[in-house]
């Protein structure tokens, strides 16, 4: 575990509430606040986080202890955040783990629609589906033909099993397209085989895959988002093809249930102009991110939604976690 004190940054992002915050909003924060990240430094999560710390800083005059918690698939982090005292000293930064740890995919020592407490959806990240330039398809619609012309021959890396990587790719298969998974441990590795010709697919954050597509050693097929992005327009969306299609990366703050609404509220707020600045929005497109910022009840709505879609995924293509 690497605990790393930087300027409040992740704060505006986030929400906090001290104990008495409920009837004096206006005291908050009066303390450092811990944001714990459940994964390693260096990953996006963790670059989200200290990018908003050094936006937001002088805004809350506190600084913010960035906790990186990694384990058991984001598990080890979310827990300590969910049994944290609700009073808005302890935030968790959430990605697709979130969710997808609670389809029943793996066995959790908390609740995820019971136990916290839903801020902002903070960003979305652009994710496209690459292939090695010898694979003889270069559309979705001609992906699908060749899957079904040369049935278990195709192969898919993730990185690792219950990745969005690899559950993003098990919603193409319910669209036809069979292919068989090749997990790894991490992303970069995958890339690397998948441009050196030992697995045929991946599906990949754009910037993870960016210098490897320009340098021609990765054949773009499709965006995995709704629409197109703005790192690639020339590449079209899945959802072209397969209307209603949608696998992406995204980040978001959540506090422990129990925290006072008026500071949930607050926070929000905060997180949301933060993500209106033009200055915020380039620096997240640079990570080919787009700034999101919605209320506590959008953002509800949409961790909601996407446990019952990576939960029907889950439990049609029978994907599982070591």
């Amino acid at each position: 575990m690497k605990v790393l004190l930087v300027p409040l940054m992740v704060l505006p992002l986030l929400f906090g509430a001290t104990a008495h915050a409920a009837d004096a909003p206006s005291a908050f924060p009066d303390r450092p606040i811990r944001v714990i990240v459940p994964f390693a430094p260096g990953a996006a999560a963790d670059t989200f986080g200290r990018m908003a710390g050094q936006k937001f800083g002088e805004a809350w005059g506190q600084p913010i202890v960035v906790d990186n918690r990694a384990g058991g698939g984001a598990v080890v982090g979310t827990e300590a955040v969910a049994k944290a005292p609700p009073d808005g000293h302890t935030l968790l930064l959430t990605t697709p783990a979130f969710v997808i740890n609670a389809t029943g995919i793996r066995q959790l020592p908390y609740n995820t629609l019971r136990d916290f407490a839903p801020v902002s959806l903070f960003a979305s990240t652009s994710m496209i589906i690459v292939s090695n330039p010898s694979l003889p398809v270069k559309t979705v619609r001609e992906l699908i033909a060749y899957a079904k012309s040369q049935p278990g021959k195709l192969t898919f890396a993730s990185a690792g099993n219950g990745s969005i990587n690899q559950l993003g790719m098990e919603l193409l298969k319910l669209q036809g397209v069979q292919m068989t998974h090749v997990p790894y441990k991490g992303g970069g590795p995958a890339l690397t085989d998948v441009a050196g010709g030992q697995v045929d697919l991946m599906l990949s954050t754009v910037t993870a895959a960016q210098a490897l597509l320009k340098a021609g050693r990765l054949r773009p097929i499709a965006v995995s988002t709704a629409g197109r992005t703005m790192l690639f327009p020339d590449v079209p969306a899945v959802a072209e093809t397969l209307p209603g299609f949608e696998a992406i990366n995204w980040s978001g703050i959540v506090a422990p249930a129990g925290t006072p609404p008026a500071i949930v509220d607050k926070i929000n707020g905060v997180l949301v102009r933060m993500l209106r600045d033009a200055d915020v929005k380039e620096r997240l497109a640079r990570e080919g991110a787009e700034a999101v910022g919605n209320t506590p009840e959008q953002f509800a709505t949409f961790v909601r939604n996407e446990i019952a879609k990576w939960t029907r995924v889950v439990k049609e293509t029978g994907a599982t976690i070591d």
